[in-house]
């Protein structure tokens, strides 16, 4: 079976003033509307419920989501309980979306998930996630920034190019927070700016090597998180440190750390080899705080009969007894799935980069939806998150009860 489904026994409500309280639609419903409170057709949660099913069903477009509630006006109007005759234009959904509050919508989809997450993995013992294998689940987070090429190239003051910088919980697939690098801001300043110490406590941060700064390592520290960066041509004097002791063939490797991976996809074969030492520690701590190990990565790749190889160096505050090579291994390797699970899937799956809608709010907002979408597929362990939206169209009534039901 390439789909997945809920379990059957999880009923739709009989009307939406029933819906449950840790459902999705309800926690639509705390959002704040940023419209006049006159000549309001349509409240935000049905909105965003709309633009959320259609999404589930394939519709990367609000155009395209304004027709698909259109022709099923009266199949919505019997699940929704609804006495409808008229439904929203493509222009009421972007009105609605751009004068909402994009960091609300992600804080708001985040609690939800995190909160279904939590309750399918601990069920009435949350303290469960205290364990070491609870804890590890949702340690990692990826930060990571992608610029909405839809929004490029337009010279009107209320349509600017839209970046966002993310924090991917990589276990999950929640977003856990998500903000836009203002005009005159990078994502350096944004990263220090945006990230509050309930989201670094106790918390494994990966980013790529823009990310590599002092200023940041001393900010995760001091709040209780890890850090793990590579070194590149940004932290020249580091890198050059690095690759000096790590790339010496007489250094004394007695308490050298190694592991590998091999691994076969894609029409590709991959070799992963890491090793990481103490060694340096006292050298760099006076300019990196709280460092504990640095490593070597080198990956190796055939791919269309040839041999590539690439490597790269970094630095932890991770010690070996929390993070073992094989670990260090893994934790690099895992940060990249907020390009490929996050943001390589808004682009190819949920038509993200060809949107045009680009005025206020809309593209954050939409761009929060799309991180909802993709989170409730890996909510669900779906594999194929096309063959999914396709047994909805089948079976639109599963995909509603994902948002009308208690995850």
């Amino acid at each position: 079976m390439d789909y997945i489904t809920l379990a059957p026994e999880m009923e739709l409500p009989t009307s939406l003033e029933d819906v449950d309280a840790h459902s999705m639609y309800a926690a639509f419903e705390k959002i704040t509307d940023g419209r006049c409170k006159r000549g309001r057709r349509y409240p935000v949660a049905l909105i965003l419920t709309l633009i959320v099913l259609a999404k589930l069903m394939g519709e990367p477009k609000l155009s395209g989501v304004s027709q698909w509630a259109r022709l099923r006006g009266t199949w919505l109007n019997e699940v929704l309980h609804l006495e409808r005759t008229q439904w929203p234009a493509a222009s009421t959904y972007t009105y609605v979306l751009e004068r909402l509050d994009a960091q609300e919508v992600t804080r708001e989809m985040q609690q939800c998930l995190t909160r279904a997450e939590t309750s399918r993995r601990c069920g009435d013992e949350p303290s469960r996630l205290a364990t070491q294998g609870g804890a590890e689940h949702s340690a990692q987070i990826a930060m990571d920034g992608k610029t909405m090429r839809g929004t490029l190239g337009h010279e009107a003051p209320t349509q600017e190019s839209v970046h966002l910088l993310s924090l991917y919980e990589v276990g999950t697939g929640i977003v856990l927070a998500q903000r836009a690098v203002q005009t005159k801001e990078n994502e350096i300043s944004a990263a220090a700016e945006g990230v509050t110490p309930e989201l670094l406590k106790g918390r494994i941060y990966s980013a790529d090597a823009m990310h590599t700064q002092k200023k940041w390592c001393r900010q995760v520290t001091r709040a209780g998180g890890h850090y793990l960066l590579i070194a590149k041509n940004n932290q020249s004097t580091l890198r050059e440190d690095l690759a000096l002791y790590l790339d010496d063939p007489e250094a004394d490797r007695t308490c050298w750390h190694t592991a590998s991976t091999c691994n076969k996809g894609h029409g590709r074969l991959e070799k992963r080899s890491l090793v990481a030492t103490t060694d340096l520690n006292d050298f760099l701590a006076r300019d990196w705080q709280e460092v504990a190990q640095v490593f070597r990565l080198e990956r190796t790749v055939f791919k269309k009969g040839g041999w590539s190889t690439s490597v790269v160096y970094g630095l932890t505050s991770l010690p070996p007894k929390q993070a073992s090579a094989s670990r260090l291994l893994e934790l690099n390797r895992n940060h990249w799935g907020i390009e490929n699970r996050s943001h390589w899937r808004r682009d190819v799956t949920l038509g993200e980069d060809h949107s045009q809608v680009r005025s206020g709010c809309a593209p954050q907002v939409l761009a929060a939806l799309n991180n909802t979408v993709l989170a409730l597929m890996d909510f669900l362990h779906v594999p194929n998150v096309p063959n999914q939206m396709r047994f909805y169209q089948a079976h639109p009534r599963e995909a509603l009860r994902l948002l009308l039901v208690k995850l």
